[in-house]
């Protein structure tokens, strides 16, 4: 399981450097692609290929499957870390997260989102109103 907030930049050959608390699950490899407002998904490949067998399961006919397929996988990539603990992320992943050099990951149960600095201090500025998203959750049974 992945928690937590981490602050930290992209090194001088744009490499992003995994948390070590982060790391130890990832076990050298992952999957990285868009994810949704506007960050990047990070998922062990364990993981990944549990939600590639659900995805596979959408109906062909249905026009929203089919588009959040496409942008789901279209940017996906099989990322190696180096020893270090070291990946370098796909230049279309980094414009499409307005990455450039500050950066935040944060631990989200079964993967990892990656956040411009910006972005995500936009993001937790922008008056969500969790109360509600929280009264709203029990009906999904939390």
């Amino acid at each position: 399981m992945f928690i937590g907030e981490y602050n930290h930049a992209l090194d001088s050959k744009n490499r992003m450097i995994i948390p070590s608390k982060l790391r130890e699950e990832l076990n050298g490899k992952f999957v990285i692609t868009k994810g949704l407002d506007g960050c990047l998904y990070v998922y062990p490949i364990n993981e990944w290929t549990k939600l590639e067998e659900k995805l596979k399961t959408l109906p062909l006919t249905d026009k929203n499957a089919r588009a959040f397929v496409r942008f789901f996988f279209s940017g996906a990539c099989e990322i190696e870390m180096d020893k270090q603990g070291r990946a370098l992320i796909p230049q279309n992943l980094k414009e499409y997260a307005k990455i450039e050099k500050e950066i935040v990951s944060i631990g989200v149960l079964t993967r990892i989102e990656i956040w411009s600095k910006e972005s995500w201090i936009e993001y937790n500025d922008s008056n969500i109103d969790f109360d509600s998203i929280a009264e709203s959750m029990s009906s999904l049974g939390i």
